[in-house]
């Protein structure tokens, strides 16, 4: 314990193997190693790339839990009908597949700490048995009424913005609250200053001594193009490029004009969208350092996207309907025969506008799934149900 209190956060990152210099890095280091010591959850926000992971391993490390089991779980990576089973555990017999008993993350970390990653990806009804735990301690293998307890420090990430998750009824107020009672921002690397060139020359000498290759060196033009380099990637984008670098142009002296070929420039307008959540992709204006104003303009761009697709999928919907009319026989005052009645129900509907997402989107599920303002993994589930996996 007294190593914990007196360790910097300097000296705490440069351990943990996180490089940077930045106020905001080291702040979020701080304040990593002041919570450790204690039992309460804990929330790390930030983007994808930015080594969230890596203060859940700080906080279990640091912590009196150290000698006990640390598990790191992607809620995104876990299928949705296999959520409970995975993180309580089930009985042989309580589905299908269960051909025997399992210990669930829960049981195995006891003792220990849980790091559940894209907690934002995590079903409602497995919420509400998550904060059952985080309250009591107590759950329910899947398909026992027997209570199990658990000692189990719990440590959640997410790079989505989880209030607005709740807007949409797509995550718990409670859970929230409960979670957040001590959160850690993790922040994007193009907020981190001159900590670009510090892991740019890591990454480099890291390379360099696994593979045995030559290193390589920036000028300071090229410093210049790095730092004024969004990253969307963040840390993650920074090392490919390095390997890239390392392996493509070994022992070299790398200028702008070289990395021109392997940082575009960013592009106009469009950011990526996630089920509803934006991740910027390229700003319009190279350069861009105040944080505040890159954020509104991002989510300007967000919204004209989701008014673009909004509009393409209502336009689809407009051409298909007028074929459809084209193709009837011009009606009659006195038809000979009523017309055949018309499926009003929700699920042929529901097949139609999904047919007619993946249509106009060429058959990309992603672009179809965000139109719809549906989950990508609840579209892949309704193609199998429909019988549209050829489309």
């Amino acid at each position: 314990m007294h190593r914990i209190l007196t360790e910097n956060p300097r000296e705490i990152a440069r351990r943990f193997r996180l490089i940077g210099e930045s106020p905001q890095l080291l702040r979020a280091v701080e304040l990593a190693a002041r919570v450790a010591p204690t039992n309460v959850p804990v929330l790390i926000l930030g983007e994808n790339g930015t080594g969230k992971e890596i203060f859940s391993h700080i906080i279990h490390q640091l912590s009196p839990r150290r000698d006990k089991p640390f598990l790191a779980i992607n809620c995104g990576a876990i299928p949705e009908g296999t959520m409970d089973s995975e993180l309580f555990g089930h009985e042989k017999g309580a589905f299908t597949s269960a051909y025997e008993s399992r210990k669930g993350y829960f049981e195995v970390a006891n003792g220990g700490t849980l790091f559940l990653d894209e907690i934002g990806e995590m079903p409602l009804g497995t919420q509400a048995r998550l904060l059952r735990v985080l309250e009591t301690g107590e759950y329910l293998r899947v398909g026992s009424s027997k209570v199990q307890k658990t000692d189990v420090r719990l440590i959640a990430a997410t790079n989505k913005d989880l209030l607005r998750l709740i807007r949409k009824g797509r995550f718990r107020e409670d859970l929230y609250h409960r979670l957040n009672t001590i959160t850690i921002h993790v922040p994007p690397l193009r907020e981190r200053g001159r900590d670009v060139e510090l892991l740019f020359e890591f990454f480099v000498d890291e390379f360099a001594r696994d593979k045995n290759v030559p290193p390589i060196s920036l000028d300071k033009s090229a410093v210049e193009k790095l730092m004024n380099y969004p990253w969307p990637g963040n840390v993650r984008e920074l090392k490919h490029l390095v390997e890239k670098l390392m392996i493509l142009h070994p022992g070299q002296h790398i200028t702008a004009e070289m990395l021109q070929e392997y940082l575009p420039e960013r592009e106009a307008l469009l950011p990526v969208i996630y089920e509803g959540e934006e991740r910027p992709r390229r700003s319009t204006s190279p350069g861009i350092h105040d944080s505040l104003l890159y954020a509104k303009v991002e989510r300007l761009e967000m919204q004209l996207t989701r008014i673009l697709d909004a509009l393409s999928l209502l336009q689809e919907m407009v051409r298909q309907m007028g074929q459809h009319l084209l193709s009837m026989d011009k009606p009659r005052l006195l038809p000979e025969t009523p017309p055949p009645p018309q499926d009003f129900s929700l699920e042929a509907n529901e097949r139609r506008l999904i047919e007619a997402a993946l249509r106009h989107f060429n058959g990309n599920r992603k672009r179809a799934a965000q139109a719809l303002g549906i989950a990508e993994r609840t579209l892949y589930r309704k193609i199998e149900d429909y019988g549209l996996e050829g489309l």
